[in-house]
């Protein structure tokens, strides 16, 4: 063999080697696979929030609820679940600027948190003693009490009646409060006669409705109102010019007058001012120069206006009453009290709505009721029929935010319809 074929023999050897070992190694050689991926919901990884019960994690806790039995204390409550006289004694004495746990009432709501041992060891008692108020005992290493107030949630709402009767049953047949039905006509009192309604005089309204735990406790203010009486229509609008809310009507005159128009919460009159009426008592007939008005045993009385008591005293005829001045030009009366309220004394001064006494029947007088006498420049005139100077309009420099107001206030009234209209109710949350 010549040296010159030497280097192509050699080229051919080790091709062979490469043909004939290449299956060997591809054989033994792994290819790695992709990773395999898993996808993970992003909302799995978040943990649910814990069960919340008057500001406390209760998850792993044993939870009573009850009412408080007649007559029961805080240590029948307390001792089966492992809490000593100690401890009670302990918390009796803490409370005190807090809460007296001597005035659990009857029927009030409590809750025990225990731990979920054999004993359910309460670890904290909760006490709802109103609505929106509730006191929390804390029982686990060291005893504390803190007195606390459930969220109010305010709500717009609005809604329509016709009256069938009278007022107090057409807003008691609606699910409206009493005390809304005072609002309402404390703020029309001096235009519309609430006791010489027609059948058929109608209104919308819209007003603050106050809730806890969606539960309604009462109403807030009015907002807005619309009556119509014998074919004519009224308008209320609250507004505030800087001294505290007021109504006013379309066109801003003030709807409030410096007294108001009733003594008492909107009730029944069972006796007008007259110049001659038959007296029950003596059997004769002779002057009546007040208004009574019908009303259960023990319901308040206000006095009317801003002014000093000039007489709060037992009478032979006139029974327990209170005479208020307000001015140099009004005065007025309130007779047969079953009492005069605590603290209600000649020379001191008292304000408007300020609770003075409660009806009853004292002095000469059949029945309870409260007769109320109202004198101008000395002279006693009929108190339904005084024509009192009305409080300050809308101001020039309010007049064109009144305006806006009352116009967005105008279309919430419009979007009520009456219930011969198939009637709807606004709400909205503020």
């Amino acid at each position: 063999m010549s040296k010159k074929n030497i280097p192509f023999i050699l080229l051919i050897a080790f091709s062979a080697i490469i043909y004939f070992t290449l299956p060997y190694f591809n054989h033994n050689v792994e290819v790695a696979e992709a990773p395999k991926t898993t996808t993970i919901d992003s909302a799995s990884l978040i943990k649910p929030e814990p069960k919340m019960l008057y500001g406390m994690v209760v998850d792993s806790m044993f939870v009573i609820e009850d009412k408080i039995k007649r007559n029961q204390n805080i240590a029948e409550i307390l001792l089966p679940h492992n809490v000593t006289n100690e401890a009670i004694y302990q918390l009796a004495k803490i409370s005190k600027d807090v809460f007296d746990v001597r005035k659990l009432v009857a029927n009030k709501k409590y809750t025990l948190i225990c731990e979920r041992d054999s004993l359910k060891t309460a670890k904290a008692f909760v006490y709802e003693h109103n609505s929106t108020e509730y006191v929390v005992f804390n029982l686990r290493d060291s005893i504390t009490v803190e007195k606390k107030q459930k969220e109010i949630q305010i709500v717009e709402k609005g809604i329509a009646g016709i009256i069938s009767s009278n007022l107090s049953m057409t807003m008691e047949e609606l699910g409206l409060s009493h005390q809304l039905t005072n609002d309402f006509v404390d703020v029309f009192a001096w235009q519309i006669d609430f006791f010489r309604l027609q059948k058929g005089d109608k209104f919308k309204l819209i007003y603050e409705d106050h809730l806890v735990e969606g539960q309604s406790i009462g109403s807030g203010k009015i907002k807005s109102i619309y009556f119509e009486h014998f074919g004519n229509g009224f308008y209320a609008f609250h507004y505030d010019q800087g001294d505290g809310i007021d109504y006013f009507d379309e066109k801003g005159n003030s709807l409030r007058k410096a007294l108001l128009k009733y003594p008492l919460d909107f009730t029944r009159i069972s006796s007008r001012y007259s110049g001659n009426r038959y007296h029950p008592v003596q059997k004769r007939y002779k002057a009546h120069r007040g208004t009574d008005f019908a009303a259960p045993k023990g319901t308040p009385i206000r006095s009317v206006g801003d002014g000093i008591v000039v007489e709060a005293r037992y009478q032979k005829y006139n029974g327990n009453y209170v005479k208020v001045k307000h001015n140099a030009t009004y005065t007025t009366q309130y007779l047969h009290m079953s009492a005069i309220k605590s603290g209600i004394k000649p020379g001191m001064r008292i304000r408007q709505g300020e609770i003075i006494g409660f009806v009853g029947s004292t002095g000469l007088a059949t029945g309870n009721h409260l007769c109320y006498r109202f004198w101008k420049n000395g002279v006693q005139i009929d108190a339904l029929k005084v024509d009192l100077p009305p409080s300050a309009p809308i101001e020039k420099e309010n007049a064109l935010a009144f305006n806006l107001k009352k116009n967005q206030m105008l279309n919430q009234l419009e979007m009520i319809n009456f219930p011969e209209e198939n009637a709807t109710v606004f709400a909205s949350v503020k």
